[in-house]
């Protein structure tokens, strides 16, 4: 049977509308170029409040036991760091397509001693080089909105699970009570282009964040896709009154 095509408004908003690069190009170009300086905008603009977000993720995964965890969009490793940390598994490979925020992780992964346990490698999370089957565990912290196509993107990902594995995303969402929405709407289209401008010297980095993010199909749209792609029993877990999402599912 057929699944209907995915809608994805979010595949539209790219970094520079003027390039004539494809908007996975634009956003591996966008990372390179933020790439020394995006943990401390990560940390700075989200308040800190990202790291209990990871926490929380983390805590997911580390239900199922994994012995092989797969970081997609693992950007600088702070996601396959701290599961290193809290999970304890045989191996965690983080793939990524931009460069730049993979020398940024391989740094730190070496500074932490953590090398026997996690790679970084520069892979493409519509086409990974990975056999089917090969992880415990599949996470994705704020990387999914970026696919340029995401149903392709997510059915890799499925592919690479292992039969009762499990996947683990985090995501920006929409908060629904009024006042949180209406503060949160401003600080993303005005105060933190501003702020992640004026720090990272990158015009467009930190506009095309919050238009990626009111673009992208989240909650219960997001769960339905998820099963259109091969996954089943996804859940969509607001964190800081829907701030951002935690989403989970089986394989």
């Amino acid at each position: 049977m057929q699944s209907t095509p995915v809608s994805n408004p979010a595949a539209k908003v790219v970094p520079d509308s003027a390039s004539n690069l494809s908007k996975k190009a634009q956003v591996a170009e966008l990372f390179n170029n933020i790439a020394s300086r995006y943990d401390f905008l990560n940390h700075f603009l989200s308040l800190g409040i990202d790291k209990g977000w990871r926490k929380k993720a983390i805590a997911e995964v580390a239900m199922i036991k994994p012995n092989a965890i797969l970081d997609v969009a693992t950007g600088t490793g702070d996601m396959a760091i701290a599961a290193a940390k809290k999970i304890k598994p045989k191996n965690i490979t983080g793939v990524d397509i931009a460069e730049g925020m993979l020398d940024v992780g391989r740094k730190k992964i070496a500074d932490q001693q953590l090398a026997n346990v996690i790679t970084m490698q520069t892979g493409d999370s519509e086409a990974m080089p990975f056999v089917t089957g090969a992880f415990d565990a599949v996470m994705c912290a704020y990387g999914v909105r970026n696919f340029e196509h995401l149903e392709a993107g997510l059915k890799e990902m499925c592919r690479v699970l292992r039969p009762g594995g499990k996947l683990v995303i985090l995501e920006f969402s929409h908060p629904t009570a009024p006042v949180v929405k209406q503060f949160y709407h401003f600080y993303f289209r005005n105060i933190l282009p501003l702020l992640g401008r004026l720090v990272s010297k990158h015009s467009r980095a930190y506009t095309y964040l919050p238009e990626s993010v009111m673009a992208f199909p989240e909650g219960k749209r997001f769960c339905e896709i998820l099963q259109q792609c091969g996954f089943k029993n996804p859940t969509a877990r607001p964190l800081t009154l829907g701030v951002t999402t935690l989403y989970t599912a089986e394989k």
